[in-house]
């Protein structure tokens, strides 16, 4: 199946399966999602994927580094629906949110020989080493709480072995770009066709139990059963950060979507904002500019608003 985002009707049969909030809803029935991601090199990375997340569920809760955590608590006024969360306490939001995002902004070892040497998740908390902290945190995560809904993202995903999907009794959704993509599955998919890239990403979602979003100039989705490509978007979306982006909205859509929904529906609303901005701004727009438009592009196809972007 091909979609491009600036055809309303391709999306529609997606559209029709999105959790839209009741009028009746209460706090809380909306969606919680837990993003946890950064690093001392890294600080936007995981604040871009909350502050999208926030527009899209009842509750975003945060944990980065100490300094990080810092950053975000002074954005209070921009961050209103979000709560930081220290790194002892991850396991107790993990427990109660309904989707988990981990990996923006944090970093890797390109070795990953290094053993998981731990034994309770105070170990892995007072891990000093960055890389090593994300690949003992992922697995911890996907040991002991294998019923949640993950989605994986950057730093995370080169630090995890693919093998540690098959634990999950639901489908993880990953969201790689191609180079990303090679590492996990060994795959180099750069210069294949988009037909043999469809194929390979079928396979390794097959292979493995998950949904991957391969991010490209097309984004390409499979849970190794369907395929969905989706077009659009333009050269802005090269920028650093708009992965971010689409991470914080996948997961936010996954807290109460299913996951092939969520990274359709999440592709589709970022190419069409990138489309959007650049009517006034051509490609020269930012991470911010863009998180800030793509609820409006949801609202015009729910609701059949009329968008109107102005920026100065």
């Amino acid at each position: 199946m091909i979609i491009h985002s600036t055809d309303k009707n391709s999306i529609r049969p997606f559209l029709a399966k999105l959790y839209i909030p009741p009028k009746n809803s209460h706090k809380g029935q909306n969606g919680k999602v837990l993003v946890i991601g950064g690093s001392k090199l890294f600080h936007s990375s995981p604040i871009w994927a909350a502050e999208i997340a926030s527009h899209f569920v009842d509750m975003v809760h945060f944990s980065s580094t100490a300094e990080n955590n810092e950053i975000i608590t002074s954005l209070k006024k921009e961050f209103r629906n979000g709560m930081v969360v220290h790194k002892s306490d991850i396991p107790t939001y993990v427990a109660e949110d309904d989707a988990i995002l981990i990996g923006p902004g944090m970093v890797r070892n390109k070795n990953k020989s290094f053993k998981l040497q731990v034994q309770s998740f105070q170990d892995i908390i007072q891990l000093a080493d960055e890389a090593e902290y994300a690949r003992a945190l992922a697995y911890y995560l996907f040991q002991t709480y294998s019923n949640k809904r993950f989605v994986i993202d950057a730093g995370a995903l080169q630090m995890i072995d693919k093998e540690w999907l098959l634990m999950l009794a639901q489908p993880a959704i990953l969201t790689p770009h191609q180079l990303e993509f090679e590492r996990l599955f060994g795959v180099s998919v750069d210069q294949l066709e988009i037909k043999e890239k469809e194929k390979c990403v079928k396979k390794a979602a097959k292979s493995y139990n998950c949904v991957v979003l391969l991010k490209a100039i097309d984004d390409i989705i499979s849970d190794g059963e369907q395929v969905v490509r989706v077009q659009g978007g333009n050269q802005g979306l090269t920028k650093g950060g708009t992965g971010d982006v689409l991470a914080g909205l996948v997961v936010a859509l996954y807290a109460k979507n299913d996951p092939v929904t969520s990274s359709v529906v999440a592709s589709f609303l970022e190419k069409r904002a990138a489309e959007l901005i650049f009517q006034t701004k051509g490609q020269w727009y930012n991470t911010t500019e863009l998180l800030e438009i793509i609820p409006n592009v949801l609202s015009d196809l729910v609701y059949n608003k009329d968008i109107r972007v102005n920026f100065f």
